[in-house]
């Protein structure tokens, strides 16, 4: 084994199972994932009948800074955002105001979410769609390609370096684009490994539930310019999004500003067509 392998299968073994918020999430996805295996057979047909769907990757390659726009009516941070959210209105209002794309959380327990809403936003817009959830297993990539999602959200500090790479290989494989979601060096080197995925840095430490965003100020200029980067977590206001662009990203993801906000298109509106920056230019 030469130095390089040797440091990379050291770097494989630092992994270990995530704790607090994220832990007890992905342990979860875990259960939900094996009851599925009786229903591999119809998720692989169901997959495999659904027409290609938009490119989420794609949709971010834009001169202003892309916003995806998110449907979550809770979470374990701020608890209820919206209970009341119509899933088709809003994505229809989040199309009309300019968001590139669009992130539906599907986990039920703790951030009220389902398939259906997936199914639901499909109908709604043309628009690309991410499935936001705990994936841990190949049949979730089914299930999302089933609903109509364009990509999924890998999570690297909830999985293995290896269950990492293999879970994007898979979902590429499907026809899914990948935003591969990282929250240091180590990580950010995993993503790089997984072709085509999408760089999704995540200012919210998901075992404590605790936002930095000198996170982002780090690891976005460290991205490739190939490579579209997306900021996750604290964007609440035009300033926010311009602080994003500065840094380096392509895209910003916004959750709960936009989900709980009353006029849902003046919201997305606010935070669109703000210059994108080319990194390392």
């Amino acid at each position: 084994m030469t130095e390089s392998q040797a440091a990379s299968v050291k770097r494989s073994e630092d992994w270990a199972p995530p704790q607090g918020a994220l832990g007890r999430l992905t342990a979860a996805a875990v259960a939900r994932a094996a009851a599925l295996s009786s229903s591999a057979r119809a998720l692989e047909h169901a997959a495999a009948a659904r027409e290609p769907a938009p490119s989420f990757a794609s949709a971010l390659q834009r001169a202003d800074v892309a916003v995806i726009a998110e449907l979550k009516r809770r979470s374990p941070s701020r608890g209820v955002i919206n209970d009341a959210l119509n899933v088709e209105e809003r994505a229809r209002e989040y199309t009309v105001a300019g968001a590139s794309a669009l992130s539906v959380l599907t986990e039920s327990t703790h951030f009220g979410g389902s398939l259906e809403d997936l199914h639901a936003a499909s109908e709604a817009t043309g628009l690309p769609l991410l499935r936001k959830d705990f994936i841990v297993d190949r049949l979730q990539l089914l299930e999302a390609r089933a609903a109509g999602a364009s990509a999924v959200l890998l999570i690297a500090r909830a999985l293995s370096a290896a269950r990492f790479s293999e879970l994007g290989a898979q979902a590429l494989d499907l026809g899914l684009d990948v935003l591969l979601e990282v929250r240091n060096e180590r990580e950010l080197e995993r993503a790089l490994g997984v072709k085509s995925g999408v760089i999704g840095i995540n200012n919210r430490n998901l075992e404590t539930l605790v936002v930095d965003d000198a996170v982002s100020a780090f690891l976005l200029p460290l991205v490739p310019a190939d490579r579209a980067a997306v900021y996750e977590s604290g964007i609440r206001d035009r300033a926010d999004v311009a602080r994003a662009a500065e840094q380096g990203a392509d895209a910003v993801l916004v959750g709960s500003s936009l989900s709980s906000a009353a006029n849902a298109r003046g919201a997305v509106e606010s935070l669109t067509g703000v210059p994108r920056r080319i990194r390392g230019a």
